[in-house]
């Protein structure tokens, strides 16, 4: 089992890491994707991936983050090329949910991140919210056989999922799909082609069911596994191997 998305720099995971990572192994977990956001931050990212085999990690600049710092595309590439578990570049992209006064500047980041991710020949991690239409153009524009994109902790709509899958875009379900009221998203993961999904917990965030609202960490992803496998109608143990070979079709070069 693979958790394709987490965030072990923020608290309380990096102030409690051995312990996490002892939680995670228990519960069968055999890699994690530590998630960078900041540019400030990846020196953390570093770090992090060398405690343990099981870590991996990405650099990239979060949409919110783009206000503060806009970077280049051969920036990116060096940043990736300083540790060979750096194995993405993410997690970019748009989100216009709050305002769009920094949509332009969103937009050209996220272009840099396209073309660095293109030439590296490695996946993208995207963020998009309140964004569809925009994602879609910009991904419609730049796409090459070699771009290969994850959409991170998808709750896009079923057309949005379906036009990107010829993209060669992969989705990840995170804890959202337990939610009681996500009965649209839960649709839209039954109806993404099976070789496209992975799984993910955002942690610290969005705490699946039965343990939302408190702190999330990669050993709850075993709640998230269940829920997929229940809504395609699969053995769950047939779900874990399922998206831990997709995450490792993804990521392999």
């Amino acid at each position: 089992m693979i958790d394709s998305h987490c965030h072990l720099d923020r608290e309380p995971l990096i102030s409690n890491l051995s312990q996490v990572l002892t939680r995670a192994k228990d519960v069968g977990l055999e890699k994690l994707l530590t998630i960078c956001t900041t540019s400030s931050g990846y020196n953390d990212i570093l770090d992090i991936v060398s405690k343990d085999p099981m870590i991996y990690g990405t650099f990239g600049i979060h949409p919110h983050e783009t206000k503060n710092y806009l970077i280049k595309k051969d920036e990116i590439i060096k940043k990736v090329k300083m540790d060979r578990k750096i194995i993405g570049v993410g997690e970019t992209g748009l989100d216009f949910y709050y305002n769009n006064s920094d949509k332009d500047t969103q937009l050209r980041s996220f272009q840099n991140h396209i073309e660095a991710a293109t030439d590296l020949n490695i996946p993208l991690i995207i963020h998009s919210r309140n964004a569809e239409n925009e994602t879609y153009d910009i991904l419609k524009k730049n796409y090459q056989k070699n771009l290969k994109i994850l959409m991170h902790c998808f709750t896009g709509s079923t057309d949005f999922a379906l036009n990107l899958v010829p993209l060669n875009a992969y989705f990840s379900a995170s804890g959202i799909i337990t939610f009681k009221k996500s009965t649209e998203l839960q649709e839209t993961f039954k109806k993404i082609p099976e070789d496209k999904l992975l799984i993910e917990t955002d942690s610290p965030f969005l705490s699946p069911e039965p343990n939302r609202g408190k702190k999330n960490e990669p050993s709850f992803i075993k709640f998230t596994a269940q829920k997929l496998a229940n809504l395609r109608n699969m053995e769950v143990d047939k779900l874990i191997l399922l998206t831990t070979n997709n995450f490792n079709t993804l990521f392999s070069k």
